[in-house]
């Protein structure tokens, strides 16, 4: 089972679950704009995972870590803006 940590092989099981949700979740009617947004973060990081697992050069597992927290606030700020379309029912009073 080592062999699957070593290879890369494991971050990859979990890219592929990833697609699998995404393309589940847009073939259930969501749109393919937010889908990315929410499930980018996690790509981004098993990437990350993945150089690190395989000893890649630390620019390599650097980068994608330091892209996932930009789309992450990305995702929360449009978040944030359809739940105050819809009347949250937390206003303040």
């Amino acid at each position: 089972m080592a062999w699957l940590f070593a290879s890369g092989h494991a971050a990859d099981f979990i890219l592929v679950v990833l697609a699998v949700e995404a393309f589940w979740l847009v073939a259930r009617g969501r749109e393919a704009l937010p889908v990315a947004l929410l499930l980018l973060p996690a790509v981004l990081l098993i990437v990350a995972l993945r150089g690190a697992l395989t000893g890649a050069a630390w620019p390599w597992i650097a980068l994608p870590l330091a892209l996932s927290f930009p789309v992450h606030l990305a995702d929360v700020k449009r978040r944030g803006r359809s739940s105050q379309g819809r009347g949250s029912g937390s206003a303040k009073r």
